[in-house]
């Protein structure tokens, strides 16, 4: 019989579902109206200035798997359940998101872009380092992540990362080279630098959740790091720049962006934890919001996609014989903010019925699988 779930922290799921709210914002005005009515619109590219809040949205989704595989292991591991079989579980769940990210790419974003190695195939990767890194010593992991947030730019100088971005966005070729390198370096979430955020989580967990100093510190240490990488910049040499111009890019993700962005979200984990955590947490109203957007931040991820994307390849095709004619320039930006919007709110009422009701979800069909 499957043990009972471990306890879910409040702070984790008030910064999973900030998270989720990030993507679905940005995934709606860039797909909508990335370049409505001009060559080089506003909103066109997650690394502009008016994206910086929701461009925290991927790095704090994935250190925050880390955080939640650290607890989620401890507390299977309390509970009698062997190493073999915690290792099994996280091997299967691994391979569960990397075989749905691959299909969610080819039924969304079209069978050419089955390889574009988005989020939850990363995700997927992640639980699969994370399966290794469980057996080591934090320090050990942290080294790791050091080592991953160190090399990426040179890989992306040697691999050429620019030649796949000359359209502004990722563009590969169907070559096993082309695959493997986008899932390395070129793609939109590769593993140099991105694993490096669950690695983060992973080991830094029991340190951001306690009550001292420390957190504190650590998120201290990565913001000055980030802006002492941002300030010196243009004299850095190419094996830290990677050639990128931007000091704050996010396609690739700099030196500056990582680091930033652990930190960020190293800083908003430790502030959470002392407010909403505990026997008796602050907010109640927020955390009765956010645990069930939460809870199935997969099905939202999925949905969301859907319901916007497949509308607009339908729209294409219905006008102009081509699914994709109207991406990016469909409605304006206000229209596609208040969209996302309204899809937060009706998301938010789906999951506190589905959570009342138990009715099934991709987290569910998750858990039937590989648990």
């Amino acid at each position: 019989m499957s043990p009972k779930a471990p306890r879910r922290e409040a702070s984790i799921d008030v910064l999973r579902a900030v998270a989720i709210a990030f993507m679905v914002v940005v995934h709606f005005v860039e797909n909508l109206s990335g370049t409505y009515d001009s060559i080089h619109g506003p909103f066109e590219g997650i690394s502009r200035i008016w994206w910086l809040p929701t461009g925290f949205a991927a790095p704090m989704f994935a250190f925050l798997s880390g955080v939640s595989y650290r607890l989620w292991n401890v507390s299977y591991e309390r509970r009698g359940w062997t190493d073999h079989a915690i290792t099994m579980c996280s091997i299967r769940r691994g391979v569960f998101l990397i075989v749905l990210g691959l299909a969610f790419n080819v039924l969304v974003w079209l069978p050419e872009d089955v390889f574009n190695w988005d989020i939850l195939t990363f995700v997927g990767c992640g639980l699969l380092a994370l399966a290794v890194a469980r057996r080591m010593p934090d320090g050990v992991v942290l080294f790791a992540a050091a080592l991953v947030i160190v090399v990426a730019p040179a890989m992306r100088n040697v691999s050429d990362y620019a030649s796949y971005w000359t359209a502004g966005s990722y563009d590969y070729e169907f070559t096993l080279s082309d695959v493997v390198l986008g899932w390395l370096v070129t793609g939109y979430f590769p593993i140099f630098p991105w694993l490096a955020f669950p690695l983060v989580g992973f080991a830094a967990a029991p340190r951001l959740l306690s009550v001292s100093a420390q957190p504190m510190a650590i998120a201290a240490g990565l913001v000055a790091a980030s802006t002492a990488v941002v300030t010196a910049w243009a004299t850095m040499p190419l094996a830290v720049t990677g050639g990128t111009a931007g000091a704050w890019t996010m396609f690739p993700a700099s030196t500056a962006y990582v680091l930033g962005t652990l930190g960020g979200t190293c800083l908003a984990l430790a502030v959470m934890h002392r407010l909403l955590d505990g026997d008796e947490p602050r907010g109640r109203w927020l955390i009765a919001w956010a645990t069930p957007l939460s809870r199935h931040s997969l099905s939202l991820y999925l949905l969301h996609h859907v319901v916007h994307i497949w509308p607009l390849w339908v729209y294409g095709m219905a006008t102009t014989g081509v699914a994709t004619s109207h991406w990016q320039r469909v409605f304006p930006p206000a229209v596609a903010v208040s969209l996302a919007a309204l899809f937060l709110v009706g998301g938010s009422v789906l999951c506190h019925v589905a959570g009342r009701r138990r009715i099934p979800m991709a987290e569910s069909l998750m858990r039937r699988l590989c648990d």
